[in-house]
This record gives structure tokens, sequence and C-alpha cells, in this order.
């Protein structure tokens, strides 16, 4: 291929270092080390069966799960490997929290601590990966609790419970066709593509920004019966098309990876429901707060889009537990307030479209 010269991943950071108080040296340092383990499970889901990486995670002889009551797939417990052990030792971070595990990890004590926390679900959508489907990992980084940098005590639940207004950066990384790495460290959203040749993430997408209107949504429609009315009532008109109160076509889609759903929504526009519904009452939703709501919602608000719980900004919601889940809409804005406007508005008792209706489609 002819040579273009992009920026490297490191130039980025280096830029924005002269521009935005945030990016200082341990800061870039760490978003470094976040990069590798990213290209680390790269390799591994590029290898899938060849590697041996595919299926459920063997614990003593049956399957692993983890603290989300979630089966573990080899990969699951692989990423989170090279998310610890290429984190934990750069003298960058007072302490990480992952979706597989069920308390916050310690650095260890012979290494050096920093001023940071991670957080981060190292492989979303795994349950794609043994079918050779896009799946990803989500970071967010925070500041460590004065107390912490202070006393250097170990990280405790409460230190990570910050709202998603005090990321310091978030991201994903996707692993489709190409590797990307999606990053804002709060001014603006860049997309790096990995080099293979060069192992290096190099700048294709600077200042990523998402369209207001939209005629694409995400939802997984297996769900209808449990959603609540402001969410019928909003894909119902979606499916009405143009002869229905919305006069436009919609199509609909699906892949049951957030971040290859959110990587779509950024490249060319849409909505993602992944609403709170009835399904089960003891979950105020499916999705993680601290470790997928708020990383998607800062990338998604520093595009332009929307995150929302449905009601009202994601990120300004104080979390009170460390796997809290909650319910989350996200994308092009003006589809996302109108969302949140229905669950304001007073329900309806009839609903557009039959299909989702509690009556038969046939009448007597």
């Amino acid at each position: 291929m002819p040579f273009s010269h992009r920026f490297t991943l490191t130039q980025y950071l280096i830029e924005q270092r002269r521009r935005f108080p945030n990016a200082r040296g341990d800061f870039n340092a760490l978003v470094l080390d976040v990069a590798l383990a990213c290209k680390a499970i790269a390799g591994a889901v590029a290898y899938g069966e060849l590697g041996g990486v595919l299926g459920n995670h063997d614990a003593q002889g049956s399957d692993s799960v983890n603290v989300q009551g979630e089966t573990q797939k080899k990969l699951d417990v692989l990423s989170n490997q090279y998310f610890t052990r290429l984190n934990e030792w750069g003298g960058h971070l007072a302490g990480m929290a992952s979706e597989e595990l069920e308390h916050p990890f310690q650095i260890p004590n012979h290494q050096p601590r920093g001023k940071y926390l991670l957080v981060f679900d190292p492989l979303d959508g795994s349950s794609n990966i043994d079918v050779n489907m896009t799946v990803g990992s989500i970071f967010s980084i925070l500041r460590a609790p004065k107390e912490v940098l202070e006393t250097g005590r170990d990280v405790v639940e409460a230190d990570f419970f910050q709202p998603g207004t005090t990321q310091v950066a978030a991201g994903y990384a996707l692993y489709g066709p190409t590797t990307m790495l999606v990053l804002t460290v709060g001014n603006g959203v860049a997309g790096f593509t990995l080099d293979p040749n060069l192992g290096e993430f190099m700048l294709t997408h600077r200042d990523i920004q998402v369209p207001v209107d939209t005629h694409e949504f995400a939802i997984n429609a297996s769900n209808s019966r449990f959603w609540e009315a402001p969410v019928k009532r909003y894909v119902d008109e979606c499916l009405a098309g143009k002869t229905g109160p919305r006069s436009k076509d919609f199509n609909m889609r699906w892949i049951a990876s957030m971040v290859a759903e959110a990587h779509r929504i950024l490249m060319r526009g849409g909505v993602f429901l992944y609403p709170r519904d009835t399904k089960d009452a003891a979950k105020p939703g499916r999705l993680r707060l601290l470790y997928e709501a708020n990383p998607i919602g800062m990338v998604m608000e520093q595009a332009g889009a929307r995150a929302s719980t449905g009601e009202k900004p994601v990120l300004n919601v104080q979390p009170t537990a460390l796997h809290q889940r909650i319910g989350l809409v996200f994308g092009s804005k003006n589809e996302v307030e109108r969302i949140e406007r229905y669950h304001t508005e007073p329900a309806r008792s009839e609903m557009i479209n039959p299909l989702f209706a509690e009556r038969s489609l046939f009448r007597d």
C-alpha cells in the first residue's frame, strides 16, 4: 500500500497534551497501556479457533460463571487478564474494576500506584465470538479520590461511585474486519485504525459527529412484551413508517453487541435502546452503568449525540454499586430527546402497530 502520513495514537495524545489539560504525560501513558491491551485482545480474536480461544471457560470441570451470573467465554477471561496485567505495572493506576471481577482489582503492593482508576468491560458482545461476529472492549478512566492518593490505601468499591460527568476519558475498541480504537479525552471523539504492518493505531477519523436525525433504530424486539409504554409507542411509530405519525420509514438493527451498535451509530447515525423493562423487576436495566453506559455515554455526548436512561441524561446518574444496572438509550440527538419526551407524556391506550398489541392480529 502507498505510504500516507497519519498521526499515530501517541502523536495524537501529544497533540492533545498541548491543547487540553487532561492529556498529561502519565495519562497518555495509561491510554497507551489500554491500547496495548486492546491490541493483544485483537490478536487473540483474529486467531479464533486456531488459537483455542473459542467456547466457554472451563472452571474445575464445568462452565465458569461471572459475578453477573453470565457464563464466561474463554475470551472473556483472557481479555480480562490482558487488561489487568498490562495496566497493573505502569504506576498510573490506583485500582481497576471489571465486569468479570466481583470486587475491585488491587494494584500489587510491589508495583507503583498512580492517580487514576480504570473501569472496563474486557469483551463486550462475547456471545457473538463463537459465530465470528463483531465484539469489542469498553473502558472508562476516572480520577482516584483524594483520600486514596494521600493515604495510599487499597481502593474500595465506593471509590468508583462517580457519575459519568467526572470521567477523564472513555472509549472502546472494536474487533471487526479491521480493529479500531475510538477515544475521547473530553475534547471530541477520534477514531484510530490498527495498522497490522506497523502494529500502531493510526488516526483515521478525526472529530466524529453523529447526525441529529436518523432512519435507523436498534432494539431487541423479542422483549417487546416487557417494554414500558413510552418505548412501545416509539417503536410502534417507527414501524408504522411513512403512513404513521413519523411520516418516514425506519430500518431496525440488532447485533447483540453494544459496542458494535455504538460504532454504527457513530459512523452514520441511529438510536440504540436497551431500556428498563418488566422482564425482571429486580434489575432496573440490563447494561452496567460504570463500564458500559457511562463510557459509551461520554463518547456519544462528545460526538454531538445524546445518552439517556430514557428519562434523563445517563451521565448525571450517581452510581451506588460497582455492577449497577441501568436502562440505556443513546444516539442521534433528536430521536433520544423524543424518547425522553414520551416518558413525560401521558401513556397512550392505543398502539399504532398491532404486532405488539395484546390483542390478536386476527379479529373474530
